[in-house]
Protein backbone atom coordinates (compact mmCIF):
# COMPACT_ATOMS: atom_id res chain seq x y z
CA UNK A 1 0.00 0.00 0.00
CA UNK A 2 2.67 2.15 1.06
CA UNK A 3 4.32 1.68 -2.17
CA UNK A 4 1.95 2.47 -4.13
CA UNK A 5 1.09 5.68 -2.42
CA UNK A 6 4.48 6.44 -2.64
CA UNK A 7 4.78 5.76 -6.86
CA UNK A 8 1.53 7.52 -7.02
CA UNK A 9 3.09 10.78 -5.25
CA UNK A 10 6.53 10.46 -7.62
CA UNK A 11 4.29 10.38 -10.59
CA UNK A 12 2.82 13.21 -9.65
CA UNK A 13 5.54 14.79 -8.86
CA UNK A 14 6.96 14.30 -12.23
CA UNK A 15 3.61 15.12 -14.00
CA UNK A 16 3.68 18.65 -12.03
CA UNK A 17 7.32 19.26 -13.14
CA UNK A 18 6.55 18.11 -16.71
CA UNK A 19 3.71 20.89 -17.05
CA UNK A 20 5.92 23.59 -14.99
CA UNK A 21 8.74 23.39 -17.27
CA UNK A 22 6.70 23.08 -20.39
CA UNK A 23 5.12 26.33 -19.43
CA UNK A 24 8.45 27.82 -18.54
CA UNK A 25 9.96 26.62 -21.99
CA UNK A 26 7.08 28.20 -23.93
CA UNK A 27 7.25 31.29 -21.85
CA UNK A 28 11.11 31.45 -23.02
CA UNK A 29 10.70 30.91 -26.45
CA UNK A 30 8.03 34.00 -26.73
CA UNK A 31 10.92 35.77 -25.33
CA UNK A 32 8.94 36.69 -22.46
CA UNK A 33 9.94 38.41 -18.85
CA UNK A 34 10.65 35.98 -16.19
CA UNK A 35 9.34 33.32 -18.56
CA UNK A 36 10.63 30.29 -16.34
CA UNK A 37 8.88 31.50 -13.21
CA UNK A 38 5.68 32.85 -14.86
CA UNK A 39 5.36 30.18 -17.39
CA UNK A 40 5.47 27.44 -14.47
CA UNK A 41 3.27 29.41 -12.07
CA UNK A 42 0.49 29.68 -15.24
CA UNK A 43 0.75 26.17 -16.65
CA UNK A 44 0.66 24.65 -12.99
CA UNK A 45 -2.39 27.06 -12.32
CA UNK A 46 -4.38 26.10 -15.27
CA UNK A 47 -3.59 22.21 -14.76
CA UNK A 48 -4.83 22.47 -11.24
CA UNK A 49 -7.95 24.95 -12.10
CA UNK A 50 -8.98 21.49 -15.06
CA UNK A 51 -8.37 19.13 -12.27
CA UNK A 52 -5.31 17.59 -13.13
CA UNK A 53 -3.75 16.09 -10.85
CA UNK A 54 -0.18 18.23 -10.12
CA UNK A 55 0.99 18.78 -6.71
CA UNK A 56 5.08 18.95 -5.10
CA UNK A 57 5.91 17.57 -2.18
CA UNK A 58 7.13 19.82 0.81
CA UNK A 59 10.39 19.38 0.56
CA UNK A 60 10.32 20.21 -2.97
CA UNK A 61 10.66 24.58 -2.33
CA UNK A 62 13.35 24.20 0.25
CA UNK A 63 16.09 23.38 -1.63
CA UNK A 64 15.34 25.60 -4.78
CA UNK A 65 14.61 28.25 -2.64
CA UNK A 66 18.24 28.31 -0.75
CA UNK A 67 19.83 27.59 -4.62
CA UNK A 68 17.97 31.43 -5.06
CA UNK A 69 19.28 32.69 -1.98
CA UNK A 70 22.89 32.01 -2.68
CA UNK A 71 22.61 33.42 -6.24
CA UNK A 72 21.26 36.72 -4.39
CA UNK A 73 24.28 36.66 -2.22
CA UNK A 74 26.25 37.12 -5.17
CA UNK A 75 24.65 40.19 -6.10
CA UNK A 76 26.29 41.96 -2.47
CA UNK A 77 28.93 44.29 -2.96
CA UNK A 78 30.96 47.36 -0.82
CA UNK A 79 28.92 49.57 -3.32
CA UNK A 80 24.94 48.27 -1.81
CA UNK A 81 26.13 50.68 1.07
CA UNK A 82 26.23 53.45 -0.42
CA UNK A 83 22.41 54.33 -0.04
CA UNK A 84 22.03 52.88 3.14
CA UNK A 85 20.90 56.18 5.10
CA UNK A 86 17.89 56.10 2.84
CA UNK A 87 16.89 52.32 3.69
CA UNK A 88 16.23 53.65 7.49
CA UNK A 89 13.49 56.33 6.01
CA UNK A 90 12.37 53.60 3.63
CA UNK A 91 11.84 51.16 6.27
CA UNK A 92 9.82 53.36 8.51
CA UNK A 93 7.69 54.05 5.33
CA UNK A 94 7.47 50.63 5.17
CA UNK A 95 5.74 50.30 8.21
CA UNK A 96 3.07 53.39 7.57
CA UNK A 97 2.89 51.32 3.64
CA UNK A 98 1.98 48.24 5.45
CA UNK A 99 -0.88 49.76 7.77
CA UNK A 100 -2.74 51.65 5.46
CA UNK A 101 -2.59 48.75 3.00
CA UNK A 102 -3.82 46.31 5.38
CA UNK A 103 -6.82 48.76 6.58
CA UNK A 104 -7.85 49.31 3.34
CA UNK A 105 -7.82 45.49 2.27
CA UNK A 106 -9.60 44.83 5.27
CA UNK A 107 -12.29 47.75 4.01
CA UNK A 108 -12.71 46.28 1.14
CA UNK A 109 -13.05 42.42 2.10
CA UNK A 110 -15.10 43.51 4.82
CA UNK A 111 -17.36 45.98 3.47
CA UNK A 112 -17.21 44.66 -0.67
CA UNK A 113 -16.21 41.15 -0.48
CA UNK A 114 -18.74 40.77 3.00
CA UNK A 115 -16.37 37.99 4.18
CA UNK A 116 -16.86 37.55 8.10
CA UNK A 117 -14.27 39.78 10.16
CA UNK A 118 -11.75 37.47 10.96
CA UNK A 119 -11.52 35.95 7.34
CA UNK A 120 -11.65 39.92 5.96
CA UNK A 121 -8.62 40.68 8.75
CA UNK A 122 -6.33 38.30 7.87
CA UNK A 123 -6.84 38.03 4.01
CA UNK A 124 -5.99 41.95 4.40
CA UNK A 125 -2.47 41.50 5.96
CA UNK A 126 0.22 41.58 3.16
CA UNK A 127 2.41 38.78 5.39
CA UNK A 128 3.85 35.46 4.91
CA UNK A 129 0.92 32.45 3.40
CA UNK A 130 1.86 30.10 6.37
CA UNK A 131 1.48 33.16 8.73
CA UNK A 132 -1.61 34.22 8.06
CA UNK A 133 -3.51 31.04 7.58
CA UNK A 134 -2.55 29.63 10.84
CA UNK A 135 -3.30 32.73 13.25
CA UNK A 136 -6.27 33.08 10.82
CA UNK A 137 -7.47 29.47 11.51
CA UNK A 138 -6.67 30.16 15.27
CA UNK A 139 -9.43 32.46 15.43
CA UNK A 140 -12.15 30.83 13.71
CA UNK A 141 -11.75 32.34 10.28
CA UNK A 142 -12.14 30.39 6.92
CA UNK A 143 -8.78 28.92 6.05
CA UNK A 144 -9.35 27.92 2.69
CA UNK A 145 -10.38 31.14 1.45
CA UNK A 146 -7.46 32.90 3.56
CA UNK A 147 -5.37 30.68 1.64
CA UNK A 148 -6.81 30.96 -1.70
CA UNK A 149 -7.03 34.61 -1.59
CA UNK A 150 -3.17 34.89 -0.14
CA UNK A 151 -2.00 32.41 -3.06
CA UNK A 152 -3.91 34.78 -5.53
CA UNK A 153 -2.67 37.75 -4.26
CA UNK A 154 1.10 36.44 -4.99
CA UNK A 155 0.17 34.82 -7.98
CA UNK A 156 -1.28 38.06 -9.31
CA UNK A 157 1.41 40.56 -8.54
CA UNK A 158 4.01 38.10 -9.76
CA UNK A 159 1.79 37.90 -13.03
CA UNK A 160 1.66 41.82 -13.16
CA UNK A 161 4.91 43.37 -11.64
CA UNK A 162 7.11 42.93 -14.78
CA UNK A 163 4.59 44.35 -17.35
CA UNK A 164 3.24 46.97 -14.40
CA UNK A 165 7.46 48.23 -14.42
CA UNK A 166 7.66 48.46 -18.03
CA UNK A 167 4.21 50.27 -17.96
CA UNK A 168 5.12 52.86 -15.43
CA UNK A 169 8.89 53.44 -16.34
CA UNK A 170 9.74 52.21 -19.51
CA UNK A 171 12.32 50.15 -18.30
CA UNK A 172 13.25 47.33 -21.41
CA UNK A 173 13.31 44.20 -19.02
CA UNK A 174 15.72 41.40 -21.04
CA UNK A 175 13.29 38.77 -22.21
CA UNK A 176 16.49 36.89 -23.89
CA UNK A 177 18.07 36.48 -20.07
CA UNK A 178 17.35 34.28 -17.73
CA UNK A 179 19.00 35.90 -14.37
CA UNK A 180 21.46 38.55 -14.97
CA UNK A 181 23.77 36.67 -12.18
CA UNK A 182 23.59 33.37 -14.49
CA UNK A 183 26.63 32.20 -16.19
CA UNK A 184 27.04 29.22 -19.40
CA UNK A 185 29.56 26.96 -17.02
CA UNK A 186 30.43 27.01 -13.68
CA UNK A 187 34.35 25.22 -12.51
CA UNK A 188 34.01 22.79 -9.29
CA UNK A 189 35.73 24.53 -6.85
CA UNK A 190 32.93 27.17 -7.98
CA UNK A 191 30.20 24.55 -7.58
CA UNK A 192 31.94 23.35 -4.13
CA UNK A 193 31.63 27.08 -2.49
CA UNK A 194 28.26 27.28 -4.16
CA UNK A 195 27.05 23.83 -1.89
CA UNK A 196 29.01 25.58 1.69
CA UNK A 197 26.76 28.47 0.81
CA UNK A 198 23.40 26.59 0.79
CA UNK A 199 24.30 24.06 3.14
CA UNK A 200 26.10 25.84 5.47
CA UNK A 201 23.78 28.88 5.75
CA UNK A 202 20.79 26.49 5.86
CA UNK A 203 21.51 24.33 8.79
CA UNK A 204 23.03 27.66 10.79
CA UNK A 205 20.22 30.06 10.11
CA UNK A 206 18.19 27.31 11.01
CA UNK A 207 20.24 27.27 14.23
CA UNK A 208 19.66 30.83 14.80
CA UNK A 209 16.03 30.68 13.80
CA UNK A 210 16.50 33.14 10.89
CA UNK A 211 12.95 34.29 9.19
CA UNK A 212 12.40 32.90 5.23
CA UNK A 213 15.87 30.07 7.25
CA UNK A 214 15.91 28.46 3.41
CA UNK A 215 16.38 32.40 1.49
CA UNK A 216 18.26 34.37 3.99
CA UNK A 217 20.96 32.06 5.33
CA UNK A 218 22.47 30.45 1.67
CA UNK A 219 22.31 34.37 0.78
CA UNK A 220 24.10 35.72 3.83
CA UNK A 221 26.53 33.09 3.36
CA UNK A 222 27.05 33.41 -0.04
CA UNK A 223 27.24 36.92 0.32
CA UNK A 224 29.98 37.04 2.83
CA UNK A 225 32.03 34.60 0.78
CA UNK A 226 31.51 37.46 -1.86
CA UNK A 227 32.20 40.42 0.29
CA UNK A 228 35.61 39.05 1.61
CA UNK A 229 36.86 38.07 -1.84
CA UNK A 230 36.87 34.46 -0.63
CA UNK A 231 34.81 33.17 -4.37
CA UNK A 232 32.83 34.76 -6.93
CA UNK A 233 30.85 32.05 -8.01
CA UNK A 234 28.19 32.53 -10.49
CA UNK A 235 25.44 29.30 -11.19
CA UNK A 236 25.10 28.49 -14.81
CA UNK A 237 21.39 29.51 -16.35
CA UNK A 238 20.23 25.91 -16.07
CA UNK A 239 20.53 25.82 -12.47
CA UNK A 240 18.73 29.11 -11.78
CA UNK A 241 16.00 28.26 -14.32
CA UNK A 242 15.41 24.86 -12.79
CA UNK A 243 14.86 26.99 -9.24
CA UNK A 244 12.16 29.36 -10.72
CA UNK A 245 10.35 25.91 -12.37
CA UNK A 246 9.73 24.69 -8.95
CA UNK A 247 9.32 28.14 -7.50
CA UNK A 248 6.16 28.61 -10.19
CA UNK A 249 5.22 25.74 -9.82
CA UNK A 250 4.17 25.84 -5.91
CA UNK A 251 2.42 28.94 -6.66
CA UNK A 252 0.51 26.90 -9.18
CA UNK A 253 -0.19 24.28 -6.95
CA UNK A 254 -1.67 25.88 -4.36
CA UNK A 255 -4.75 25.82 -6.50
CA UNK A 256 -5.16 22.40 -6.29
CA UNK A 257 -7.77 20.18 -4.92
CA UNK A 258 -10.64 23.43 -5.27
CA UNK A 259 -13.11 24.09 -6.89
CA UNK A 260 -13.11 25.98 -10.08
CA UNK A 261 -15.97 28.03 -8.71
CA UNK A 262 -13.93 28.91 -5.62
CA UNK A 263 -10.53 29.68 -7.09
CA UNK A 264 -12.30 32.09 -9.72
CA UNK A 265 -14.03 33.26 -6.20
CA UNK A 266 -10.52 34.04 -4.51
CA UNK A 267 -9.37 35.37 -7.87
CA UNK A 268 -11.57 38.06 -8.48
CA UNK A 269 -11.50 39.01 -4.11
CA UNK A 270 -8.08 39.27 -4.49
CA UNK A 271 -7.46 40.55 -7.81
CA UNK A 272 -9.67 43.80 -5.65
CA UNK A 273 -7.13 44.26 -3.00
CA UNK A 274 -4.24 43.47 -4.72
CA UNK A 275 -4.97 46.14 -7.27
CA UNK A 276 -5.71 48.58 -3.97
CA UNK A 277 -2.15 47.92 -2.70
CA UNK A 278 -0.11 48.01 -5.83
CA UNK A 279 -1.80 51.68 -5.73
CA UNK A 280 -0.33 52.13 -2.57
CA UNK A 281 2.49 50.65 -3.86
CA UNK A 282 3.07 52.89 -6.72
CA UNK A 283 2.31 55.86 -4.69
CA UNK A 284 4.46 55.40 -2.00
CA UNK A 285 6.99 54.45 -4.46
CA UNK A 286 6.50 57.50 -6.15
CA UNK A 287 7.03 59.92 -2.79
CA UNK A 288 10.25 58.27 -1.60
CA UNK A 289 11.91 58.44 -5.35
CA UNK A 290 11.75 61.80 -4.95
CA UNK A 291 12.86 62.18 -1.28
CA UNK A 292 15.72 59.78 -1.78
CA UNK A 293 16.67 59.59 -5.16
CA UNK A 294 15.73 58.35 -8.56
CA UNK A 295 15.13 54.26 -7.48
CA UNK A 296 11.59 54.43 -8.20
CA UNK A 297 12.04 50.57 -9.12
CA UNK A 298 13.74 49.94 -6.05
CA UNK A 299 11.19 50.86 -4.08
CA UNK A 300 8.48 49.29 -5.91
CA UNK A 301 10.29 46.00 -6.12
CA UNK A 302 10.61 46.22 -2.06
CA UNK A 303 7.07 47.42 -1.48
CA UNK A 304 4.83 45.37 -3.38
CA UNK A 305 3.09 42.72 -1.60
CA UNK A 306 4.39 39.19 -3.04
CA UNK A 307 6.31 36.65 -1.28
CA UNK A 308 9.84 37.20 -0.46
CA UNK A 309 11.37 33.97 -2.83
CA UNK A 310 9.29 35.83 -5.59
CA UNK A 311 9.73 39.67 -4.87
CA UNK A 312 13.64 38.62 -4.95
CA UNK A 313 13.82 36.63 -8.04
CA UNK A 314 12.52 39.41 -9.90
CA UNK A 315 14.62 42.12 -8.46
CA UNK A 316 17.78 39.73 -9.17
CA UNK A 317 16.40 39.60 -12.75
CA UNK A 318 16.45 42.94 -13.23
CA UNK A 319 19.40 43.25 -11.34
CA UNK A 320 17.72 46.12 -9.23
CA UNK A 321 19.11 46.62 -5.34
CA UNK A 322 18.71 42.96 -4.40
CA UNK A 323 19.76 43.45 -0.96
CA UNK A 324 17.35 46.18 -0.36
CA UNK A 325 14.60 44.48 -1.82
CA UNK A 326 15.48 41.46 0.00
CA UNK A 327 15.43 43.15 3.50
CA UNK A 328 11.99 45.20 3.30
CA UNK A 329 10.30 42.37 2.69
CA UNK A 330 11.58 40.05 5.50
CA UNK A 331 10.79 43.15 7.77
CA UNK A 332 7.26 43.19 6.26
CA UNK A 333 6.74 39.62 6.88
CA UNK A 334 8.16 40.59 10.59
CA UNK A 335 6.09 43.22 10.83
CA UNK A 336 2.63 41.70 10.05
CA UNK A 337 3.36 38.31 11.54
CA UNK A 338 4.24 40.46 15.27
CA UNK A 339 1.73 43.17 14.81
CA UNK A 340 -1.00 41.13 13.15
CA UNK A 341 -2.41 39.56 16.26
CA UNK A 342 -2.06 42.76 18.26
CA UNK A 343 -4.00 45.07 16.02
CA UNK A 344 -6.77 42.25 15.08
CA UNK A 345 -9.14 43.18 17.85
CA UNK A 346 -9.39 46.97 16.71
CA UNK A 347 -10.32 45.23 13.09
CA UNK A 348 -12.84 42.93 14.65
CA UNK A 349 -15.68 44.72 15.25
Amino acid sequence: MRCREAASSAARFALTLAIATAGGFLLWLAHMPLAWLLGAMLATALSAFLHVPVSLPKHARPPMTAVIGAVLGTSFSPEIFRHAAAWIVSLLGLVAFIAITGALAFVYFRRIARLDPVTAYFSAMPGGLVEMITLGSERGGDERMIALIHAARIFLVVLALPFLIEALTGFDIDRTATVSAASATVAVDDILWFLAAVIGGAVLASLLRLPARFLVGPMLASAVFHLTGLTDFEMPAAALAGAQVVIGATIGCRFAGASPRIVLQAMLLSAGATFVMLLCTAAFSSVLSLAGGDRFIAYVLAYSPGGVAEMSLIALSLNVDVPFVVLHHIVRVLTVVAGASAAFRFFKQ
